[in-house]
């Protein structure tokens, strides 16, 4: 990764990004992994710090791997 990227940013547009291509809301994603609509919106915003046990938990709720959270931009 760049150097100075910010990860956060990174795992919250990606997370986005991918929910909405799969037409889930937060709500539904809420359900799905048990995590509330509050930090999952925090996420996209770039203002959470994911584990990567949260990254993993996420991206199984969305059905794609963990490391489609992290890819950086192209």
């Amino acid at each position: 990764m760049a150097r100075g990227m910010d990860v956060r940013r990174l795992v919250g547009r990606n997370f986005a990004r991918i929910r909405r291509d799969k037409g889930f809301t937060q709500e539904q994603v809420e359900e799905l992994s048990g995590f509330s609509q509050q930090y999952l919106s925090g996420l996209e915003a770039g203002r959470r710090n994911p584990t990567i046990v949260t990254i993993y938990e996420l991206a199984k709720a969305l059905g794609v791997s963990h490391t489609d959270l992290v890819e950086p931009d192209k």
